[in-house]
């Protein structure tokens, strides 16, 4: 008798998250999920790292973290994060943007070119960009301050016609609180040196590696400040001054 075992292939449609955006405005700063667990969730991500030590970019399998000397270190398996969205990527389609094109214009361009504003995407663009304008936060210390403050102290890196990758998330209007509504972008270059947090861009006659991921996976801490931390106020304000320029 010959006995067969079906091995069921992993979904890799799944947006794998750490934490709460709102966790980490309030100063949640220390997490348990470490690089390996990462791995094993996603080759293509962003976040930061315990006590906020810099922006992460995870690319093609790698794990990136950008600090405010402006250089990307690759991390270690036992590196942990507060917060991180990972997936596989594997694009669903390409979109075509032709002429200059700016961070608003990119965001308003994909808004118009995807299918539904209610699920995740996943997005990647490579090639040369006249220029990025990134950023990185200090490594923090107890009593840890709330993010928009912190952010107050970041390093900022211009770059002009740098080769690299943009690696970004567009999420549902509904997730606020949870993830940043709409776009979430990190950068690094090819030679996978430096990047950070983006917060400006001017390119053209780019494609966009778009990956559609219809499932939301959260962990959330089991022990330490989250469980204490108050997450019943309307952060949308704060956020807004994070993620912008």
């Amino acid at each position: 008798m010959v006995g067969c075992t079906t091995v069921e292939k992993p979904n890799k449609d799944v947006l794998f998250q750490v934490s709460t955006i709102d966790a980490l405005l309030a100063g949640v700063y220390d997490g348990e999920i470490s690089v390996a667990e990462l791995n094993q969730n996603g080759d293509f991500g962003i976040g930061t790292f315990n006590s906020l030590d810099g922006e992460m970019v995870a690319v093609d399998g790698n794990i990136y973290k950008i600090r405010t000397d402006g250089v990307a270190y690759l991390m270690g398996d036992e590196e942990k994060t507060p917060f991180a969205v990972m997936t596989f990527f594997e694009p669903d389609e390409k979109v075509f943007m032709t002429g200059e094109i700016d961070y608003n214009e990119l965001q308003e361009y994909l808004d118009n070119a995807l299918g539904s504003k209610n699920i995740f995407y996943a997005f990647r663009i490579q090639g040369e960009f006249d220029y990025i304008k990134t950023r990185s936060v200090p490594k923090q210390s107890r009593p840890y301050p709330k993010l928009v403050d912190a952010v107050a102290k970041q390093a900022i890196f211009e770059f002009k016609d740098v080769k690299g990758t943009i690696i970004g998330f567009r999420s549902p209007d509904y997730v606020d609180g949870i993830n940043v509504p709409g776009y979430h972008i990190h950068f690094i270059t090819d030679d996978r040196k430096a990047g950070g947090h983006l917060l400006s861009v001017q390119m053209k006659d780019i494609t966009v590696e778009v990956d559609h991921t219809t499932d939301f996976y959260m962990t959330l801490p089991k022990q330490g400040d989250f469980y204490d931390i108050d997450l019943s106020e309307d952060k949308q304000e704060e956020l807004t001054k994070v993620e912008k320029d």
